[in-house]
């Protein structure tokens, strides 16, 4: 062993010596080409412009086309909270409102969906300058300066004052509402984008999908926790009395139904209803305090159950006469008619009570179409189209007693239709038979 070490170490010896030799004789080379490191190429690539809140850009819309956006927000996506790995990619996202369209629109897009080239920074700082109007329309707590001051100018700037902090009140609830926390909700088998903010839970508002039973409208943040919920929920009905159901003529089953259901009996299922009708609902402003309330639930009946198709909600006692409170069709239900019988109902409902009613002002521009149209209807069709003894003066009071309208919306309505004239000193309604018949033969 010990001879074979040696002829090892010296063969070992030889070889080195001869490389020696080699690389002593060898003219010198350069060394090989060394890869450019992954930092030396994002240096060398063209830095992008960074976008920043109140930026305006052209987006590429969701049938490909171009619309023209606002930044309101910007977040990044794909690092990890404790942010060991250098080399994971984070990607940004930015919260855009399309401008000259509605806020339910609003959606998150990803960087490669602007297009950069048409970056228009001169909103920069309008943004700042409306972020920074709270503290400038404050009213003025300066002692001295208000004994200075005569009655008449105080009264004026006290008004002022209140109208300033309802303006800053405004605008801190748009600032507050203006990203929506829910991006999207499964119900039944419905998988619906929300359009609005909603006050929900902090622990719910991080979930971009909320999973909700359609029987007892609580709401989840996982699919499975619905499965087991749907196991145990021994509900098929909203939790209040029937008052109205629709029949199939063929078999006599029902197919709609409608509960009344008290918000001092049933809180919780009422709150539930208030903050996913918040979710598509922008001017409405959500109370948890539901008692004062009675909430109406349509619903669609079929073997499994009665599915919530919408409701509307009114007060027990309105001074203002109010006959409905807030409405709402759920978005896969629309334009299918369920509008108009839910006003309808409404009215029918103040006839019981021989009461003459209206919506809750302001009304929403979807309510605003809606009801025009529902009273357009009533009008044309069953008052002027089938009112044939024009011997008999019809007044608008004698109107607003038979379909239980308020006079004010009866005349905003006619006003709409031309038929409001002034005659000898007084306005009258003038009845266009071309108009009325136009509209009989168009349904």
């Amino acid at each position: 062993m010990g001879i074979l070490c040696n002829q090892h170490t010296m063969t070992t010896g030889t070889n080195s010596n001869t490389n020696e030799t080699t690389q002593q004789s060898a003219p010198p080379q350069d060394p090989p080409p060394q890869k450019p490191k992954a930092q030396d190429k994002q240096q060398q690539q063209p830095k992008q412009p960074e976008l920043m809140v109140g930026d305006r850009c052209q987006v590429v819309w969701r049938d490909g086309t171009l619309k023209l956006a606002e930044i309101i927000e910007r977040r990044e996506r794909g690092k990890s909270k404790k942010r060991k790995l250098d080399n994971e990619q984070v990607k940004v996202e930015y919260y855009v409102h399309y401008v000259q369209f509605d806020r339910r629109l609003d959606e998150w897009k990803p960087l490669d969906q602007f297009k950069l080239e048409t970056v228009d920074r001169s909103h920069r700082h309008v943004h700042s300058a409306s972020a920074g109007l709270d503290s400038s329309m404050k009213p003025s707590t300066d002692s001295s300066a208000a004994n200075t001051l005569e009655p008449t100018t105080s009264m004026r700037t006290t008004r002022s004052s209140n109208a300033s902090s309802l303006a800053a009140l405004e605008r801190e609830h748009h600032e507050i509402t203006k990203i929506k926390n829910i991006q999207s909700i499964v119900m039944g088998r419905w998988e619906v984008a929300a359009w609005y903010f909603s006050p929900f839970p902090q622990v719910y508002s991080c979930c971009d999908k909320l999973y909700v039973c359609e029987f007892c409208l609580k709401y989840m943040k996982y699919r499975r926790t619905l499965r087991l919920h749907g196991a145990e929920c021994v509900l098929r009905t909203p939790p209040g009395k029937e008052i109205y159901r629709e029949l199939d003529a063929s078999d006599n089953s029902t197919i709609v139904s409608v509960f009344e259901v008290d918000g001092k009996q049933n809180p919780i299922y009422c709150q539930n209803l208030c903050l996913l009708a918040k979710l598509f609902l922008d001017h409405k402003t959500l109370y948890y305090d539901v008692d004062p309330f009675l909430f109406y639930i349509i619903c669609q009946v079929d073997e499994e159950g009665a599915h919530i198709v919408g409701y509307f909600s009114k007060e027990k006692l309105s001074a203002e006469d109010y006959n409905l409170a807030c409405i709402l069709t759920f978005p896969q239900y629309q334009k299918s008619g369920y509008g108009k019988f839910i006003i309808s109902l409404s009215y029918e409902l103040s006839k019981r009570e021989q009461k003459v009613g209206s919506p809750e002002k302001p009304l929403s521009d979807l309510g605003k179409i809606s009801y025009r149209s529902y009273w357009t209807h009533i009008l044309l069709n069953d008052v002027f189209g089938k009112h044939t003894n024009y011997k008999e003066p019809l007044t608008i009071a004698d109107i607003s007693k038979r379909t239980a309208i308020k006079t004010e919306d009866i005349i905003s309505t006619l006003q709409s239709l031309g038929m409001i004239k002034f005659w000898k000193g007084q306005h009258v309604v003038h009845v266009q038979q071309n108009i009325v018949q136009r509209y009989l033969d168009q349904k």
